[in-house]
């Protein structure tokens, strides 16, 4: 499925719909070339989850985590990108974190990658003009509760 976010606004209205769907366990998996919205998209879940302050890109912790009651589930915020091998991510605990909480990984791909779990939403970014688009590929889990925007 292809979404077509024109401007800020769409990808804010994006990731409300997905928040809105999230169960713990999930995977949201953001990928595509540096610049193309994979931070932004992860802001605008955690904003619509509840979160009020900031939202630092993970880029150099790898690693940032929200807990209720700042949002409404439990999240794990991740960016792979400076993973020089999937086998990294056990020296980080990622499975720890992830128990019981919905699992937002910028760079998957650097991690090995989480298409093959039936709770990943797999977004694919890519710039169109000033907008962007989602292509979006859903796990079984995701299957009757894909939301359209």
């Amino acid at each position: 499925m292809k979404v077509e976010l024109a401007d800020l606004d769409a990808m804010d209205r994006f990731g409300s719909v997905l928040a809105a769907q999230l169960r713990p366990g999930d995977v949201v998996a953001l990928s595509g070339w540096l610049g193309t919205g994979k931070t932004t998209l992860a802001r605008s879940i955690i904003a619509a989850l509840g979160h009020s302050g900031d939202v630092p890109s993970p880029s150099f912790t790898i690693i940032e985590t929200y807990d209720p009651p700042a949002v409404r589930l439990p999240l794990v915020h991740a960016d792979f990108y400076r993973l020089e091998d999937p086998s990294e991510i056990q020296e980080l605990g990622l499975d720890d974190y992830r128990l019981g909480a919905v699992l937002l990984a910028e760079w998957p791909e650097h991690a090995g990658g989480f298409a093959q779990e039936p709770g990943c939403l797999s977004i694919h970014l890519e710039t169109a003009g000033e907008g962007r688009i989602a292509i979006v590929e859903p796990g079984p889990d995701w299957l009757g509760r894909m939301p359209c925007p």
